[in-house]
C-alpha cells in the first residue's frame, strides 16, 4: 500500500492559544499546535505535563479556558459533533468489556457508530484482520494479554475509519514485543490514510514513529521539530560522565567552561552530560581537566545526542524522574477534568 503522508502546508489539527485551569493549576499554558494531514505527531513529555489535557481539548471533551482548536476544519467547541465523526480516541486504559468477546466489542463499537449489523459485521471481520486478532476474535476479552487488549481497544477506535486518531499513551504497561505490534499498526493507519497525534512518555517510542515532536513540560510546548532536528541542536556528540552523586557539582563547576553548551546534570542517574560539537576534541579537553584537578569518574562515554538527551536539556530532569514528581499532578488534572468537560 502507498505511504499517503503529505506535506502539505493546512494542518488537519491546529491549536492556537489554548489555556486549561483546574483550579490553581494550569495545564494548559497557550499551546500552538499544527499536525500535517497523513503523518504521525509525537507528543512528548512526562507525567503532568499537559499531554492528556490536550487530547481531551482536540477530541471535544474538555472545553479550554482559553485559545481555540480544529481538527479536519471543525471547531472542537462550536462543532463537537461534526468533529466527532472525523476522530478516533484510546485512551491510556483499554475501554473494552472483559466479558464480552473480541469480535462482540468492536460490533457493539460499530453499532454505536450507526452501522447496520451486517455492515457491522462486515467491518469488525476487517479490523481484527487488520490488527492481527481473528484467531481470538471469539475469546472472551478476559483471557487477552495486555498486548492483546491494547490492540483490540485500538481497533474499537478505528470502526468509523477516522481521519485523525488520537492515540493517549497507547503503549504504556504492554511489553517490549505487544509494543512493537502496536507501532506496525500506527504506521499502517497512517499508511491508509489517517493522521494520528500520540502522547508518550518513551523517548524511543517518539523517535521511531513520530514525523515531527513536540516536547511539552509544565503546559507548554518548549520544542518542536523532526528527532534529527531535536538532536541537531545538542551538537554532535554528548559526553556522559559518571561519577558519585555527592560529587556531580563539583564535576559540573569544573567542566563547564569546557563545554559547548549548558551540562546537564542528572541526579537519578549519577553523572553528567557534556555536549561537545567538537567530539574527540572535546574529550581530550574533559579528561585532561578532570586529571589535572585529582577527579577519578567512574566511567566516562560518548555517543551521539538521543531525544533523551534533547530533553534533559530542555527540562534538567529525565523524562522517568519527572514522571515520578507529578503522578499525584496528574491524577488531580484527570479527575477536574472529568468535572469540568460538560460545561
Amino acid at each position: 500500500m502507498p505511504d499517503t503522508r503529505s506535506e502539505s502546508t493546512q494542518p488537519i489539527v491546529s491549536a492556537r492559544g489554548v489555556v486549561v485551569r483546574f483550579g490553581d493549576l494550569t495545564a494548559l499554558d497557550h499551546v500552538d499546535l499544527d499536525v500535517q494531514p497523513g503523518s504521525i505527531y509525537g507528543l512528548l513529555g512526562p507525567n503532568g505535563a499537559g499531554k492528556t489535557t490536550l487530547i481531551r481539548v482536540l477530541a471535544t471533551l474538555l472545553k479550554p479556558d482559553e485559545g481555540s482548536a480544529t481538527v479536519a476544519g471543525f471547531d472542537v467547541v462550536d462543532q463537537a459533533p461534526a468533529t466527532r465523526t472525523k476522530i478516533g480516541l484510546a485512551g491510556q486504559f483499554a475501554a473494552i468489556d472483559e466479558y464480552q468477546t473480541g469480535r462482540e466489542n468492536v460490533e457493539m463499537i460499530g453499532r454505536l457508530y450507526r452501522l447496520g449489523r451486517k455492515q457491522a459485521r462486515v467491518r469488525t471481520d476487517e479490523i481484527l484482520e487488520a490488527i492481527g486478532l481473528t484467531d481470538a476474535a471469539d475469546r472472551q476479552v478476559g483471557t487477552y494479554s495486555g498486548g492483546m487488549r491494547r490492540r483490540l481497544d485500538l481497533a474499537a477506535s478505528l470502526v468509523g475509519r477516522p481521519e485523525v486518531m488520537f492515540l493517549d499513551e497507547p503503549t504504556t504497561g504492554i511489553d517490549p514485543r505487544s509494543r512493537l505490534g502496536v507501532w506496525e499498526l500506527v504506521n499502517d493507519l497512517v499508511a491508509g490514510g489517517t493522521t494520528v497525534l500520540l502522547t508518550t512518555q518513551y523517548l524511543e517510542e517518539a523517535d521511531q514513529l513520530a514525523d515531527r515532536i513536540g516536547v511539552i513540560d509544565k503546559g507548554t510546548i518548549i520544542s518542536e521539530g523532526t528527532a534529527r532536528e531535536l538532536k541537531a541542536t545538542l551538537g554532535g556528540s554528548i559526553i556522559v560522565v559518571e561519577a558519585p552523586v555527592e560529587d556531580l557539582d563539583r564535576y559540573h563547576d569544573l567542566l563547564q567552561p569546557i563545554a559547548e553548551g549548558e551540562i546537564a546534570v542528572d541526579r537519578q542517574q549519577g553523572h553528567v552530560r557534556i555536549p561537545a560539537t567538537e567530539g574527540p576534541d572535546t574529550l581530550f579537553a574533559v579528561t585532561t581537566a578532570m586529571a589535572d584537578a585529582g577527579l577519578h569518574p567512574t566511567d566516562v562515554d560518548t555517543h551521539k545526542p538521543t531525544l533523551d538527551d534533547v530533553f534533559l536539556s530542555l527540562t534538567d530532569e529525565t523524562v522517568e524522574e519527572e514522571a515520578a514528581h507529578d503522578e499525584d499532578e496528574t491524577q488531580r488534572e484527570i479527575a477536574a477534568a472529568t468535572g469540568k468537560a460538560g460545561r
